[in-house]
């Protein structure tokens, strides 16, 4: 069984030396772009992250700081990468919460604005665990019948990855499931859309969650004094919490969002003094 794709699906794995997206860094990333005729393009990258790998994250992928102190860094591979990923949906275990918000960070710090609207995100992790609730060892053994060899390396993760999804569905292609409004929907179908919908958490603004939409789609805080507020408000009421919020720690990607919201409110502003 082969994916019905309208446009090219890249499914990716990354290794970090750690899971903070502000500080850590990728060292491996592997992506297996699948092309809608069916044509296959698997590209692997050992990364030089210019900061220590600790030792217990060693011990999770294997990657030392002697394997990849002569491999290139990642803004010199950014080009090549970003130009390899255009105009392609994205696929991934988890990737929603990690691989795509650590992929994005790291491009806006190369210089390079990677564009999400449009793209459609297929996290088989949330297929996975609302279907089954496993890890991706379990998932790869579960749908395939196979043992995961190489676990935690970016390439085995990336092709056993791929291997799950084309098997969940067709293990779920007819299968019910009762969503949050306790409707009965059959999710799983060959393709990317639906994919999308069921594994993608819309309410993120942001990707890493401290910034999500309420339920009249608009831009709230997740966190803090202003959990549940208006961006847009907070903004125009308490503009030293934007400062803040750009001088603090904060993901690129975030600050990039809540920059747009902040123009977007001052354009608004501009546009009824201009009536008056």
């Amino acid at each position: 069984m082969e994916l019905k794709l309208t446009r090219p699906l890249a499914f990716f794995d990354i290794e970090t030396t750690g899971i903070n997206i502000v500080t850590d860094r990728i060292v491996e990333i592997s992506i297996l772009k699948i092309l809608p005729n069916g044509e296959k393009d698997l590209r692997t990258h050992r990364i030089n992250p210019t900061v220590h790998i600790p030792e217990e994250v060693i011990a999770i992928h294997g990657i030392t700081d002697e394997d990849v102190k002569d491999c290139p860094k990642f803004v010199e591979l950014a080009p090549n990468i970003h130009q390899f990923l255009s105009n392609c949906d994205l696929a991934g275990y988890n990737s929603n919460k990690f691989d795509i918000p650590f992929l994005v960070e790291e491009f806006l710090r190369a210089g390079i604005d990677f564009e999400l609207k449009g793209r459609r995100f297929v996290d088989i992790q949330n297929i996975f665990h609302k279907m089954e609730q496993r890890t991706l060892i379990a998932a790869y053994k579960f749908y395939c019948n196979k043992e995961l060899v190489g676990a935690h390396g970016a390439e085995a993760d990336t092709l056993a990855t791929y291997e799950v999804l084309k098997a969940q569905i067709e293990r779920y292609h007819d299968t019910e499931y009762t969503d949050k409004d306790k409707e009965k929907i059959i999710p799983i179908k060959n393709d990317v859309q639906a994919l999308h919908d069921f594994s993608f958490n819309s309410n993120f603004a942001d990707f890493v969650g401290h910034i999500v939409f309420n339920k009249q789609q608009i831009e709230v805080f997740n966190f803090g004094k202003h959990k549940g507020k208006p961006v847009e408000d907070i903004f125009r009421i308490e503009p030293s919490y934007y400062d803040w919020m750009m001088k603090s720690d904060f993901p690129l990607f975030t600050k990039k969002l809540i920059t747009v919201i902040k123009l977007r409110s001052f354009n608004k502003s501009s546009a009824n003094v201009k009536k008056t």
